[in-house]
């Protein structure tokens, strides 16, 4: 049990508001709420964050708003941004955790600086999740305690994705604007630097791999449509322009409608050098939309090649046209392959994580 006695001068020092946060959590146990800490992005790790808060929930562990954080010690927090905690390291009056899932230290001096500070300061850090198993071995090599670090693959809500049929796709293609005889091809992570245009390419996301493998594709496609979704994508849409190859860039304001845009595609390419998922991967399984990726990222676990998905070395342009175009040219005999993808997505479903989860929050909050 948590023992504070706040005098009346401490109370008048600080805001009503805080003081009636304070008084919420006078009676807390230590280490029995999990305050959770988005990034506020409204992208990829905000959700990440409502989806925990729903876990939490079902496995009966009570959760704090954020603002508890600097006002009261020895609960529990999990950031979804290792930015907040690694960039700027302050000694810690909470147990913490994050997840990494992407940035080996050869790949820039941010996160050789995040590595170095996971290697100073582990004794502090609770739990580490990392998505796939390179990125779990390069977190260990920082010295952390092995049983600090869980693996757990970025899930999949399955409630936002429809199963991919001709009727869907026909009607998505109407509403898009689409030509019903273009073969569409989807990308839809966030590939440039900032959250501006984006024309500044951010490379371990492979935009320029992207870009080359459509370039090889629009000799032998001529119809090829690329369909965009998600922020900063100037750099692709400026070379998509270049190479004459009509695209539709869509930003969504809300992750939930997602799922729609994939039923307008024929093949989804994820051409990245460094990913944590990217989420793409079992989005594109759970929507029955063929998936042709590099070995990047959770795909190096989940993806078996020609079972479920197709995967090529990393930064191969020509490997990623090659499968790209036996998926175009067999689209009517890819049952067997789509349906395991579908396969694939379930058992990485955030409700079959929950063993997963339970584990990872097993001695790190009480409940």
């Amino acid at each position: 049990m948590i023992n504070r006695i706040y005098s009346l001068s401490i109370f008048k020092r600080i805001s009503p508001m805080n003081m009636v946060f304070r008084m919420r959590a006078f009676g807390w146990d230590s280490y029995s709420r999990l305050i959770v800490c988005g990034d506020h992005s409204n992208w990829v790790l905000d959700w990440e964050s409502k989806e925990l808060l729903t876990l939490c929930d079902k496995l009966s562990i009570k959760t704090a708003w954020p603002e508890y954080i600097g006002l009261i010690k020895h609960q529990s927090v999990f950031y979804t941004s290792r930015y907040d905690v690694l960039m700027d390291w302050k000694s810690q009056k909470h147990r913490i955790a994050f997840p990494y899932f992407h940035g080996m230290p050869s790949s820039g001096d941010i996160f050789s600086r995040m590595i170095n500070t996971i290697n100073s300061h582990h004794n502090q850090i609770a739990r580490i999740q990392v998505s796939h198993s390179a990125m779990h071995d390069i977190i260990l090599e920082s010295g952390i305690d092995a049983k600090k670090v869980f693996r757990i693959p970025i899930g999949i809500n399955l409630d936002y994705f429809d199963w991919t049929t001709p009727e869907l796709r026909k009607d998505m293609r109407s509403k898009l604007g689409i030509p019903q005889s273009s073969v569409v091809i989807g990308s839809f992570q966030k590939d440039g630097n900032g959250w501006g245009e984006g024309f500044e390419p951010k490379l371990i996301k492979g935009p320029d791999i992207f870009l080359k493998t459509i370039e090889i594709l629009r000799l032998q496609v001529p119809e090829v449509f690329v369909l965009l979704t998600g922020p900063a994508r100037g750099y692709v849409k400026q070379g998509l322009e270049k190479l004459g190859v009509p695209y539709l860039h869509k930003y969504l304001n809300d992750y939930t409608e997602i799922g729609q845009y994939y039923n307008a595609l024929d093949l989804y390419i994820v051409s990245s050098r460094e990913e944590g998922g990217p989420k793409a991967v079992l989005e594109s399984m759970a929507s029955g939309i063929p998936l042709v990726t590099t070995k990047v990222g959770q795909a190096m676990d989940l993806v078996q090649h020609g079972q479920n998905a197709w995967m090529v070395e990393l930064g191969d342009a020509d490997g990623l046209a090659h499968w790209a175009r036996f998926v175009i040219d067999n689209s009517s005999s890819l049952e067997d392959v789509i349906e395991s993808g579908r396969i694939t997505a379930s058992e990485n479903s955030y409700p079959s994580q929950m063993p997963l989860w339970r584990k990872f929050m097993t001695g790190f909050v009480e409940f």
